[in-house]
């Protein structure tokens, strides 16, 4: 990571994000599948419990674009277990709006997205995840290369749908607990 945005930006950030229905309202691209999804979103009840036990508030600021497949299977469910949980909320910043923020995030030198940050309740971070969920960044980046893109997206798009997104909020609630990042090289 570069070095870290100061938490007082980081909070005005966050304070001037979008909430998950106002990114809906506005996306442009793939607007009926963000709707679908976000519509579709199940909060699973033993990660509830977890976030809901945890020791204090914390903000989740997500840097997304409105196009990006991996956002759309991993964000609604994430913004529904912050919707429903006590203990956490969740914003969104589109990336291309916020070069420097994203630019503290590369994932393995690209601005990857989505990307979920983890802000305390002062709103410094504590870590960040994205832009995948690890055994899929990893089938990506060996097995998925050895095919073309329209057949590595087709095997993607299949394991999001079998995940249901799970995968996601394991490891981003193991981020919030105190865990290690979940962030692909």
């Amino acid at each position: 990571m570069n070095d870290p945005i100061p938490h007082v930006t980081l909070q005005a950030r966050y304070n001037g994000a979008l909430t998950l229905d106002q990114f809906v309202a506005q996306a442009a691209a793939n607007h009926d599948l963000w709707a679908t999804y976000a519509k579709r979103a199940a909060t699973d009840s033993d990660l509830l419990a977890r976030v809901n036990r945890l020791s204090a508030r914390r903000h989740l600021l997500v840097l997304l674009e409105d196009w990006c497949g991996d956002a759309v299977n991993t964000i609604p469910a994430l913004a529904a277990l912050a919707a429903a949980s006590d203990t956490v909320d969740l914003r969104i910043l589109a990336r291309d709006a916020n070069p420097d923020l994203m630019d503290a995030h590369l994932t393995g030198g690209t601005r990857s997205i989505p990307v979920v940050i983890v802000l305390d309740e002062a709103y410094r971070e504590l870590g960040w995840w994205g832009p995948r969920p690890a055994p899929l960044q990893s089938w990506v980046r060996l097995e998925g290369q050895a095919l073309d893109k329209t057949a590595r997206y087709r095997e993607v798009r299949r394991w999001y749908a079998r995940d249901r997104a799970q995968t996601t909020l394991a490891e981003v609630v193991r981020l919030l607990e105190g865990g290690s990042a979940a962030q692909a090289a």
